[in-house]
């Protein structure tokens, strides 16, 4: 177990931060998703800026620190400050997943292109986040790689995505194909090059 501010300071980029709540949301996006936990973001640690927490949700409570502005969907906020929201305001257990080995520049400036692509894109209506998680469970064949446009996007989609740009995992599967789940521990996520996820930390909120 770590406290938050402790978390923060271990955090790199490419590390994961998975939620799990009791609310009906929660439990309706771990219903739809068949996933032990509801919500999941990405770090990004650039530089001199604040460590950073890439991800989508329907709230707007925070300034995104991409455009600078309040807004729904996906974002990019200041990481402690995302945690306590999702600990305090809803509810959330948290925990973190950090990646190994450290993730290299090419990659962080992969994943700085992939938030000035996705900022901004709306999140799904919860029908249409249960029809595409159901489309994402489908088989499919390995399509090429290419630049995705999505006219909406939730937290795992965007997590997957940029771990997607990042060469950490194979590109072509439907963005669908991600949920929270996939993210925690009990599936095995087969990164690329030698990367692995460690298991859940929990952290401690103040």
């Amino acid at each position: 177990m770590l406290t938050l501010d402790e978390a923060v300071d271990l955090t790199r980029t490419g590390d994961l931060w998975v939620f799990r709540g009791r609310s009906v949301p929660d439990r309706a996006i771990q219903t739809v998703t068949n996933s032990p936990v509801n919500h999941v973001g990405m770090a990004i640690v650039a530089e001199d800026l604040p460590s950073m927490m890439w991800h989508a949700e329907l709230g707007k409570s925070l300034p995104d620190l991409w455009s600078g502005t309040h807004h729904r969907g996906v974002q990019l906020h200041d990481l402690r400050a995302a945690v306590l929201v999702w600990g305090r305001r809803y509810g959330q257990r948290a925990w973190l997943r950090q990646l190994d080995p450290v993730a290299t520049r090419e990659m962080e400036d992969a994943a700085l292109r992939t938030v000035a692509r996705l900022d901004g894109t709306p999140f799904p209506s919860t029908a249409r986040l249960a029809a595409r998680w159901a489309r994402g469970r489908l088989p499919q064949l390995r399509r090429p790689p290419r630049e995705r446009v999505l006219e909406s996007a939730y937290c795992a989609e965007v997590v997957g995505i940029t771990y997607e740009a990042m060469g950490l995992l194979p590109a072509g599967r439907r963005s669908a194909w991600y949920d929270p789940g996939r993210f925690w521990s009990g599936d095995d996520l087969e990164l690329l090059d030698g990367y692995k996820l460690g298991n859940e930390i929990t952290v401690r909120l103040p």
